[in-house]
């Protein structure tokens, strides 16, 4: 099984962004996170991350026939992006969201999650933890 673990804007900038919230870990120890949880699911994880919608659009469209599931955090792009909607609903692959933060447990429009719509369903506030639950799910396991 082959899945492709997207990463929207910011993403990037963990370890320095809002520790308080997103805490002290880098962008590397998160895909080092995700390839080991890969690894022990047996299941090969292509992670990649822009900050850019179009980008993340194009990768979603191409993801079939190359990829078995995709685990997604859209950041920003969560609250607001009907064309990334768009796109997850376009192809027929399970997806799952994850957020490292409780995005419910935060501001009134982060709480809202224009994308999970399309999704197989939705992890948030577990952490780096929540990807590898993801990857599990969308194994079966």
């Amino acid at each position: 099984m082959k899945l492709l673990v997207l990463n929207g804007p910011n993403i990037n900038m963990l370890g320095s962004r809002e520790p308080q919230i997103y805490g002290n870990q880098s962008y590397a120890a998160l895909c080092d996170v995700i390839a080991a949880g890969a690894q022990r699911l047996g299941v090969e994880a292509e992670i990649r991350q822009s900050n850019h919608e179009g980008q993340l659009i194009d990768w979603i469209q191409a993801s079939p026939g190359t990829f078995d599931g995709i685990v997604i955090n859209p950041g920003a792009y969560t609250h607001y992006s009907i064309a990334l909607l768009d796109a997850i609903k376009s192809i027929a692959l399970p997806v799952i969201e994850v957020h490292i933060s409780n995005i419910h447990a935060r501001e009134a429009f982060r709480r809202a999650s224009v994308t999970a719509e399309g999704c197989l369903g939705q992890i948030s506030g577990l952490g780096f933890a929540g990807y590898v639950l993801a990857m599990q799910a969308l194994c079966g396991q």
